[in-house]
């Protein structure tokens, strides 16, 4: 017999919906947070008690009145919206006023609070947020909350909880995430009343990365904020010549103050990254949009870590373009923390071998006039080549020394993105004992291909770089191989770029040097590894001990 539909009883409808907010410990941690940053604080203590499932949030904001602190904890009550058009125009992190009320009915709650022209107060709270106790007290203006014993009449939801040491790395993801996206708070972080974690207040999320980041230096990464008529987008990312992860795990992509999940999003920032980094390496980037209210939907997650975002495919777009100037070079006397690695050793170059090139360094009369119309982001001049190998490019603050091989072919491998272009040959290139996956790749880059006889294929078209090269078939062989057309186009490239022990004219390393400062990605070749090491003239001068004065230097 089919049971009644019958309501709820009320202390069910109650648990159910506070669990839904506050799920764990991070999560309590997370709405307290907000709370804070709402109320203008500048500096947050937090303490963390993990064995009694409690902590306390000490803020130095706007803090609460006796009025307002009495209904802070009352089911559904908040000071951030007052109907329903308020929805479509939320200015702040919290506003559905369920996090004190949640946080009431799970745990023991009280909270002391004082306005800046106002009294301080001290209110313990019952399990339906209604005060049974008020007394005055004495703080600092800003707020004080006392959490207890969360979970405590919910036993089910502590076992079924994580283990406490990965509440604890989640409660250190949440601090960490927040303090990226309000660099201005100072952060202190105690567990069990010993110090955890303090970060300072700083100007800017780059400053703030290498804090989190403890392998970071802030010439590692580069900020780039781009306006547009429907919002802004803040970038911070490590550059991929020197930063980057083995997880996508600092992908991160916060809207108006919180970090939010956006698969969307996350995956154009990789695919903007392709072919810079190395093999299975991910990059560090930090993308904040700052949006009108009325472009984005909050009501999609009760943790707000969702949400409905107007005009995602114009903003994938947008986020493409600010990754792209980032990622161009700028000139070093603009930035004054750029290129400090100048304590690295460079490394003996290998044996060479002479390679024979037929692709030439000068560019064709299309691609001169290009260049002619885009001026050079930095004056950089060849003066010399070390070890056949390595050019020299000399500028006014310090000089640059560039691999010649990986320059060259970051330069080639943007060109055939862009023209992969397929020409007939006059002679058939043979090629014997070709496998089905590798007929099978040839036909998708394009080329043409007949049988010759038993085991032998004719190659009639191949790309334009390899038409007039003598090692053509080895190079068609590998481009069997390759997989797709993006790693044909990287051995293309790798195959068709100069070799290093090939010496070069200073005309010729001034054509690279033009060249590759225009390519779209110049940190790294397609394969990942850096292109260039900066010695700059500051680094230099500290080496060289310039700063001294002349008697000092002397003996005087």
């Amino acid at each position: 017999m089919a049971s009644s539909i019958q309501y709820l009883p009320r202390e069910v409808v109650y648990t159910i919906a506070a669990g839904e907010v506050i799920d764990s410990i991070a999560a309590g941690l997370r709405e307290l947070i907000e709370n804070a940053i709402d109320a203008d604080a500048t500096r947050i203590v937090i303490s963390l008690w993990p064995d009694r499932w409690s902590l306390r949030v000490v803020d130095n904001g706007s803090g609460m009145n006796l009025e307002n602190l009495k209904l802070a904890a009352a089911a559904h009550t908040t000071s951030k919206i007052h109907h329903l058009t308020d929805l479509s125009q939320i200015k702040t992190l919290g506003f559905r006023g369920e996090a004190l009320y949640s946080l009431a009915h799970l745990a023991k709650l009280d909270i002391f609070s004082r306005s800046r022209d106002g009294e301080a107060w001290h209110i313990i709270y019952d399990e339906q947020g209604l005060p049974v106790d008020i007394e005055p007290t004495a703080i600092a203006p800003g707020t004080i909350v006392n959490v207890s014993n969360l979970f405590a009449n919910w036993e089910a939801r502590r076992q079924g909880l994580p283990s406490m040491s990965q509440q604890l790395k989640a409660v250190q993801l949440t601090l960490q995430q927040m303090a990226l996206c309000h660099p201005n708070v100072t952060w202190i972080v105690k567990q069990n009343d010993r110090q955890w974690m303090t970060l300072t207040s700083v100007k800017s999320p780059r400053e703030r990365l290498p804090q989190i980041l403890g392998n970071l230096d802030l010439s590692d990464l580069k900020s780039e904020q781009l306006h547009f008529e429907n919002g802004t987008i803040d970038l911070v990312l490590g550059l991929p010549d020197r930063a980057h992860r083995r997880r996508p795990d600092w992908i991160k992509v916060a809207v108006n103050g919180r970090v939010v999940r956006c698969r969307e999003l996350e995956q154009t920032i990789i695919s903007s990254f392709a072919r810079t980094l190395p093999r299975d390496r991910y990059p560090i980037c930090f993308l904040h949009l700052k949006l009108p209210p009325d472009r984005i939907d909050w009501n999609r997650h009760p943790a707000k870590t969702e949400l409905y975002l107007h005009d995602l495919a114009d903003w994938q777009e947008q986020v493409k373009q600010t990754i792209a100037q980032c990622l161009k070079l700028n000139d070093p006397s603009l930035d004054p923390d750029s290129q400090k690695r100048t304590t690295q050793l460079l490394k003996v170059s290998e044996e060479k071998a002479a390679y024979r090139i037929e692709k030439k360094l000068n560019s064709s009369p299309e691609q001169q006039q290009n260049i002619a119309e885009q001026p050079a982001l930095i004056p950089l001049r060849a003066v010399a080549q070390v070890n056949k190998t390595y050019i020299v490019g000399e500028h006014e603050n310090g000089l640059w020394l560039i691999e010649q091989h990986i320059a060259h072919e970051r330069i080639l491998y943007e060109e055939l993105c862009d023209r992969w272009q397929i020409v007939p040959v006059e002679t058939p290139i043979i090629l014997n004992q070709l496998t089905t996956v590798q007929l099978e790749q040839l036909d998708r880059l394009g080329l043409e291909v007949t049988p010759f006889g038993n085991d032998l294929w004719a190659i009639r078209s191949v790309p334009q770089l390899l038409a007039e090269r003598e090692d053509c078939s080895d190079a068609l062989i590998e481009l069997s191989c390759a997989g797709d057309l993006q790693a044909a186009q990287v051995a293309t490239a790798c195959r068709s770029a100069i070799r290093n022990g090939m010496t070069l004219t200073v005309p010729e390393m001034q054509t690279i040097l033009d060249r590759w400062q225009r390519t779209r990605h110049p940190h790294t070749c397609p394969h990942g590894r850096p292109i260039y090491l900066a010695l700059e003239e500051s680094s230099l001068a500290r080496f060289f001990r310039r700063q001294w004065v002349i008697g000092k230097s002397h003996g005087i």
